[in-house]
């Protein structure tokens, strides 16, 4: 039993986040009546509706940060208990990043315009890449694991002219030059 005990916390953690997207009135999968494993283009209304979407990558590097921030508060956690942690705090991200107040935040200073929020399905695709990095970090140490992060940054401002620091900067402190480039224009 105590070597289960992590994961039941966990489940019981992926469930209330569950309950808690749904109670934010978040479908469980689009409202477009298909089920897709991946989608592309950040300009459609698949985006963040699906199981995978380009900012899934962006969830990886959450991973990244939550797993090295768990380990500096808690070293001597052990490494069960240190997962448990930063994907717990992925799964509270989750329902904060689809809380309205959020939401209204991206669709006003990002270049997500018709945000409409995640889908349960999008935000439980977001927590496994989570899952991925954490365990990608492990495996790689710091110095690997924040050269991946650079490279995941660098690929996303190429393709998609967004990433993580740029989701971060147009959140806390928007700017329209930002905001015009993103568009394309």
């Amino acid at each position: 039993m105590k070597k289960m005990l992590p994961w039941l916390v966990l489940g019981g953690v992926l469930v209330v986040a569950g309950v808690m997207l749904r109670a934010q009135g978040r479908l469980w999968t689009c409202s477009c009546g298909h089920v897709l494993a991946w989608s592309g283009n950040i300009n459609s209304g698949d985006n963040s509706q699906q199981l995978f979407d380009p900012y899934t990558f962006t969830h990886v590097i959450h991973g990244f940060l939550f797993i090295a921030i768990v380990h500096l508060l808690w070293p001597t956690l052990s490494e069960v208990w240190q997962f448990v942690a930063a994907l717990s705090a992925e799964a509270l991200w989750e329902v904060i990043e689809n809380t309205n107040f959020v939401i209204d935040r991206y669709r006003s200073e990002t270049v997500s315009l018709g945000y409409v929020g995640d889908t349960i399905l999008n935000s439980f695709g977001d927590i496994l890449a989570c899952a991925l990095g954490i365990v990608v970090a492990r495996r790689l140490g710091v110095a690997r694991t924040i050269a991946l992060a650079f490279l995941i940054e660098a690929v996303l401002l190429v393709a998609i002219r967004d990433n993580l620091t740029l989701n971060i900067v147009m959140l806390l402190y928007p700017m329209q030059v930002i905001k015009q480039w993103q568009l394309g224009h």
